[in-house]
């Protein structure tokens, strides 16, 4: 009970906390407690009361605890998982970041979760590798190609104990590697080199994202993202393709043009087609009198001009006050 009733004590809790923070007095009490432990008796005992040696037994008795607790407890970082294993055993249960309360006879293996990447490139020491590391497959024609593809991925928390039992640490090299370059032969086997080089590129990378994903989903990891960054074909090939492209491109703009130009002509027959509708119809309409109302029309706003009525019987002017 004593031991108890000092380890509750303030003034123990303080002095333990002195002999963290000062270095020479922590060093004085070690050798003391060395001494004590060699059974250097008398020299512990003179000149401490009992409070002192009850301070000493706190403070060992304290330390001893705290390394035993901390054998129990294991920290797991944000963004990791620890798998847990004991006499050889991988336990599936995986410990999550922050305490976990372990036995300590076991060993705990931290494997990151977090967003990772892994990049075949023909530049130098863009990838993983160093050199070119780029990808050749060959297309439906038999035309070798090169491809840089990056892969997002990360490891798939609820499965890492199956991941470190099966495979390893090393499970990059060994599964995501090997099934990014297999997945990739096969899909631009598919491919022309002119639909990997032109249209047929986005439709390409989903297809290799949607098998690797397939693929490694069973194995404990999950494909976020597969970007296909540049396809390299040989320079002639590359050369015809392009003026290929170029050509169809003309085509197009001439398509385009004479497209233009008929709807243009059509739009020109239809406009005379109205005018002359409208002629037909305006000759029609011109009559001796109607021709005679458009001139007397026309006189009206003209200086000098009189009108002088005519006798509807025999049209004569008729003039006023002569009979």
């Amino acid at each position: 009970m004593w031991l108890i009733d000092v380890l509750l004590n303030p003034v123990v809790v303080v002095g333990v906390i002195i002999l963290i923070v000062n270095t020479k007095l922590r060093a004085k009490l070690i050798e003391k407690v060395r001494l004590v432990l060699s059974g250097a008796t008398d020299v512990t005992i003179k000149g401490m009361n009992s409070f002192g040696l009850k301070l000493i037994a706190a403070v060992i008795v304290l330390v001893v605890i705290g390394a035993i607790a901390l054998r129990f407890l294991v920290v797991i970082p944000a963004g990791f998982t620890g798998v847990y294993v004991l006499f050889g055993k991988v336990s599936p249960n995986e410990l999550h970041s922050g305490i976990n309360f372990v036995n300590p006879l076991g060993k705990v293996i931290k494997m990151s979760t977090r967003t990772e990447q892994y990049t075949m490139s023909i530049a130098n020491a863009e990838g993983q590798r160093l050199g070119d590391d780029s990808i050749s497959a060959l297309t439906n024609e038999g035309l070798n190609v090169k491809l840089d593809i990056t892969v997002l991925y990360h490891l798939d928390e609820d499965k890492a104990d199956e991941i470190y039992k099966n495979v390893g640490l090393n499970f990059v090299e060994k599964v995501i590697r090997p099934s990014i370059r297999s997945i990739i032969r096969e899909e631009v086997a598919k491919y022309s080199a002119k639909e990997i080089y032109s249209d047929k590129r986005e439709e390409l990378s989903i297809r290799i994202m949607e098998k690797l994903e397939a693929d490694l989903k069973n194995r404990g990891i999950v494909v976020e993202d597969v970007l296909l960054r540049n396809v390299q074909l040989p320079a002639q090939l590359t050369k015809s393709i392009q003026d290929k492209l170029t050509a169809e491109q003309e085509a197009q703009k001439y398509d385009f043009v004479l497209d233009k130009e008929r709807k243009e002509a059509e739009r020109k027959r239809i406009e005379a087609k109205g005018q002359r509708d409208s002629q037909q119809i305006i000759n029609e309409s011109l009559t001796d009198r109607y021709l005679e109302y458009l001139y007397i029309q026309s006189l009206k706003d003209r200086e000098g001009t009189i009108y002088v009525p005519t006798n509807p019987d025999n049209g004569l002017p008729m003039f006023k006050n002569i009979p």
